[in-house]
């Protein structure tokens, strides 16, 4: 297979040298034999120097400072392909999975991401967010190549460049931690489609070098900017009171918490709500929200 010069793959990395190498050897292996760009946020772990003696082909972006998930639009602002992959450092693409997704792109031109089924290694057993993303209850135009989905998975999805600048990349506000559903919401304001495609494959093997508390308390904190940032008032109510409800009473949610409402000064004077198309996607998430045993808020 020859180069595909449609789509590159952008890896964003933090203290996870050994994870990082090894997604690497499965990257740069691929029959796309893609670009790719690692932005290394502030690792003191020798994640750069690791990647500049075994990878001398793929660039790096050497990061003083941790910026999160802005670093993904770091990434995407070097390149000039039509399609970014995005990974994390420790999952991979299964070989052909970012050609399928190129030809899906190119078929669609309204559709902004295609996210990828996800297997988790060892073992290769399917993800439990996989099932949601096949069974996915969002209504969605009706020549879309797989089930529409409201929101996305960054390090499994393949996005459009132009749909991915249009509307500025990942907010600098959330840094890490579900910053895909706002981004998800402004695509669909805009007209774009997102869906699950299964022809893709994405292989996550969860490192452990992680804070699951900090994890924790910016996803309470980004689920809520995002609620409060784009859903009408009854809607955002609804998932707050639930939120509220159902995560765990301790110190890390009351740092969530706190968190989301030091930032309600800024999330009501940039609060936008979505055009009613949009708003109709996140509505149809709210049962499987719900009940959903896959995005719980724990560590």
């Amino acid at each position: 297979m020859s180069p595909d010069p449609r789509v590159a793959v952008v890896v964003i990395t933090h203290q996870r040298r050994e994870e990082l190498l090894v997604a690497l050897d499965r990257l740069v292996a691929l029959p796309e034999r893609p670009h790719v760009v690692v932005v290394d946020n502030g690792s003191t772990d020798g994640t750069a120097a690791a990647v500049r003696e075994r990878f001398p082909r793929v660039e790096l972006i050497a990061s003083p400072e941790n910026l999160g998930a802005v670093g993904r639009n770091v990434g995407v602002a070097r390149l000039s392909t039509e399609y970014v992959a995005f990974c994390d450092d420790d999952t991979w693409w299964e070989p052909g999975s970012l050609a399928t997704a190129a030809d899906a792109l190119d078929a669609h031109p309204r559709l902004a991401v295609v996210t990828a089924r996800i297997l988790v290694e060892p073992g290769g057993a399917e993800d439990p967010i996989v099932a949601e993303l096949r069974d996915s209850p969002v209504r969605g135009a009706d020549w879309l190549p797989g089930p529409a989905l409201g929101s996305f998975l960054a390090g499994a999805s393949v996005l459009r460049r132009t749909a991915f600048d249009e509307v500025g990349g990942f907010s600098e506000r959330l840094w890490l931690g579900g910053e895909e559903e706002l981004m998800a919401g402004d695509l669909a304001a805009r007209g774009w489609e997102l869906c699950y495609l299964p022809a893709l494959t994405v292989h996550h093997q969860a490192s452990r070098a992680r804070d699951p508390h900090r994890r924790r308390a910016d996803g309470i904190r980004n689920t809520l900017w995002t609620t409060w940032l784009r859903r009408p008032f009854r809607p955002a109510l609804r998932r707050t009171v639930h939120l509220l409800a159902t995560v765990p009473r301790d110190r890390v949610t009351a740092r969530g918490l706190l968190a989301a409402v030091r930032g309600l000064p800024w999330v009501l004077r940039e609060r936008r709500v979505l055009p009613a198309a949009a708003e109709a996607r996140f509505a149809a998430l709210e049962e499987a929200q719900r009940t959903s045993t896959a995005r719980s808020y724990v560590s």
